[in-house]
């Protein structure tokens, strides 16, 4: 585009705005938390003057553990997003999406994006993803998910909400090479920037990253020096990229049946909405709504290089905050500054204390010494051995008494230390630092309680995530409109890829398949614990189950647990289970067990023949014999009850030795699938063997010649 002084001025002053009125204390901010992050805690006029002093300046970097244990906790947590249908939409779209949430996760590496943006947030307060659809790897396009450096958001000052749909705008301002313009924009712009000696404008390029984010660390101008720098590496063109919202009557589809409104997308003419409304047959209209949309300009010095409406439905911009209230965001890391400067302090102070008791000073008479001069015993003064001499009839050095310790000096360091505790809600327990003595169930305790001190923490990163997967839905939903074949690669130990086909049309009956453009759905985010500790636990349970007699399958145990080549085992047990011995095997198991089976209910049916026999031949005799039958009725039924107990304890007695026949054939199955295994890894290890043979026959050959 043009060079549009105007709208770059226009725009240059709105960003003034934003960045002095709480941007810039919050970078004052971050970088100080940085800084404390990463052991730089002392100012360095304090250096100077500790250093003149000859006093030590010690760092004890508690803020590095503290949040590392956080950042575990968070690794240790992650979360799922699932698309559930709402107002009527298919469950197969649902499902749908949420693999497609997958692949874009998986393309994306979300996990350890996520964990960046949690880590910004924690140390900083802030931290941002950027969400947009990207073009480079295939001409339909791909959702890219990315990290801005906080430092690098300029947040709409007057915004006090979290989430960004409600904010007027957003600034994202970087540094970049005049190639980078040529491929996003535009050469000749890029040309005639790269041609510049200076600003047109009297601010030049102020930046708010005076000291940038870089493995150079420290840069205070944003400048080049030195004509061997190559002018296809400098970054030394400073972009303002703006999106902000704008009153615009835009043209929208209306469901007729429902009253459902979505915008035309801006790159549709007039030749394809009205294809689409005649496709509809009748179902769709259009109307004009007065809306606020995006605009996105991009300028760079007085050259505007993009001043157009924005293709997406939300800001690019996607933040996270530990802590919000009302447009003020607080980090962990800021409120642990002093504190940890308490301890620094205190413990050098503590150092210095000793230092001066090993070498406090001495007393010595005028010109009493006679093997040294006064300034040697200043220097050599307070090591082993030290010998002086001094003149006949003088006074002898005397040492100086050193200072004592300040009483509770070191109760100053042990509070400082708790207070880090206390503030970050990280306990010794959460590090894993308790007492030996302490019960394991007691610390398991501790340590969930713990987590508790953090739970308004993942809770906005929930909020975030679910802020994320809303924009991806739209992006989704605007730009995956033709026919993709999805491929995801499942978590679970066999990593099984899995293929589907979305917006695909059916031949027979003209529909389109998993559609994703249309339908509402509503997004469910659940926090599951990482792989790793899932897969301890899920082990440890299904390890007590199978003790308790649960028949828990081989395979269960075999993916939960931390095994090499668990996939390899477990397609290894499939096809040992599957092979002909097995399955012989099997079907011989059960040809045992309905036999003994058969044979135990044939025995039961026989003695409770018997006991009826019994029982009609003493109705029998009792009727015979009709006078004074009571004692005889009582014995004969106590014969009955004998005879019942006698019978059931032989059936309870087979139904043990089934069991343990059972048993024993599960063993002999067991024995004769491991020698099996045995015999395919002797196999494999032969045939490997075989093959380095075979391929070290050549060299040796070579050798020779």
């Amino acid at each position: 585009m043009p060079v549009d002084a105007d709208l770059a001025q226009k725009q240059w002053l709105r960003f003034s705005w934003c960045r002095d009125r709480g941007h810039l204390d919050f970078v004052a901010k971050a970088d100080k938390c940085d800084k404390f992050f990463a052991g730089d805690q002392w100012q360095q006029e304090d250096l100077n003057a500790l250093k003149l002093q000859r006093r030590p300046a010690i760092t004890i970097n508690k803020i590095l553990a503290t949040i590392s244990t956080i950042l575990g906790e968070q690794i240790y947590n992650r979360t799922e997003c699932l698309f559930r249908p709402a107002n009527g939409s298919p469950a197969e779209t649902a499902d749908a999406l949420s693999k497609v949430w997958m692949q874009i996760s998986q393309n994306n590496q979300l996990p350890w994006v996520r964990s960046d943006v949690f880590c910004d947030g924690v140390i900083r307060s802030r931290g941002f993803y950027d969400v947009r659809m990207d073009f480079d790897d295939a001409m339909q396009g791909e959702v890219r998910i990315s990290q801005l450096n906080s430092k690098n958001v300029v947040v709409d000052p007057d915004a006090e909400e979290y989430d960004p749909d409600t904010w007027a705008d957003v600034f994202v301002t970087k540094w970049v090479t005049y190639q980078d313009i040529a491929v996003l924009y535009d050469e000749e712009d890029a040309e005639y920037l790269r041609n510049k000696e200076g600003s047109s404008y009297p601010y030049g390029y102020d930046s708010i990253e005076r000291v940038r984010d870089r493995f150079a660390g420290q840069i205070p101008l944003g400048g080049y020096y030195g004509v061997s720098d190559e002018a296809g590496v400098r970054r030394n063109i400073r972009l303002l990229e703006r999106q902000y919202r704008q009153l615009d009557k835009q043209l929208h589809f209306v469901d007729v049946e429902t009253g459902d409104m979505r915008p035309v997308p801006v790159d549709w003419d007039r030749n394809r909405i009205a294809a689409l409304l005649e496709k509809a047959g009748g179902k769709l209209s259009t109307i004009k709504k007065l809306v606020k949309r995006i605009r996105w300009t991009v300028t760079a010095d007085n050259v505007v290089l993009r001043d157009e409406w924005s293709p997406y439905k939300h800001f690019t911009v996607v933040p996270y905050f530990p802590h919000f209230r009302y447009g003020r965001t607080v980090g962990i890391v800021e409120n642990m500054l002093g504190p940890q400067e308490i301890l620094n302090k205190t413990s050098s102070q503590e150092l210095h204390i000793i230092n001066t008791t090993a070498n406090s000073g001495w007393v010595v008479e005028e010109n009493s010494l006679t093997n040294m001069t006064t300034g040697e015993l200043e220097v050599s003064g307070a090591q082993t051995g030290l010998v002086v001499e001094f003149r006949k009839n003088s006074t002898p050095p005397q040492k100086i008494q050193p200072n004592q310790t300040p009483t509770g000096l070191d109760r100053v360091s042990y509070k400082a230390e708790e207070h880090l505790k206390g503030i970050s809600g990280v306990s010794d327990s959460m590090q894993g630092f308790d007492r030996e003595d302490v019960a394991a169930k007691a610390i398991a305790y501790k340590q969930q309680r713990g987590s508790v001190n953090l739970t308004k923490v993942m809770d906005n990163l929930e909020r975030t995530d679910w802020i994320l997967a809303r924009n991806v839905l739209d992006l989704i939903q605007q730009y995956y409109t033709e026919e993709r074949l999805i491929t995801i690669t499942h978590a679970d130990a066999t990593r099984e890829p899995e293929s589907i086909a979305v917006n695909k049309v059916n031949p027979e009956t003209g529909e389109i398949v998993n559609d994703l453009t249309l339908g509402e759905y509503s997004i469910v985010i659940t926090s599951t614990p990482a792989r790793a500790s899932m897969e301890d636990s899920q082990f440890e349970q299904a390890l007590a189950l199978r003790k308790e007699g649960v028949p828990v399958p081989d395979s269960v145990l075999v993916e939960n647990s931390r095994l090499q080549r668990r996939a390899d085992i477990i397609k290894q047990m499939e096809a040992q289970t599957n092979s002909p011995e097995a399955q012989a095997q099997a079907q011989l198991q059960q040809r045992i067990q309905t036999a003994e089976a058969a044979k135990l209910e044939a025995d039961v049916v026989h003695t409770k023949a018997q006991a009826e026999l019994k029982q009609a031949q003493a109705q029998r005799e009792l009727q015979g014999n009709a006078p004074d039958t009571s004692l005889e009725i009582q014995r004969m039924q106590a014969e009955l009850a004998l005879e019942e107990r006698r019978l059931a304890a032989e059936i309870q007695a087979k139904q043990e030795e089934l069991g343990l026949k059972r048993q024993e054939m599960e063993a002999k199955l067991a024995l004769e699938r491991e020698r099996h295994q045995h015999e395919v890894a002797q196999q494999a290890a032969a045939q490997h063997a075989e093959i380095l043979r075979k391929n070290a026959q050549p060299a040796t050959t070579n050798e020779k010649e």
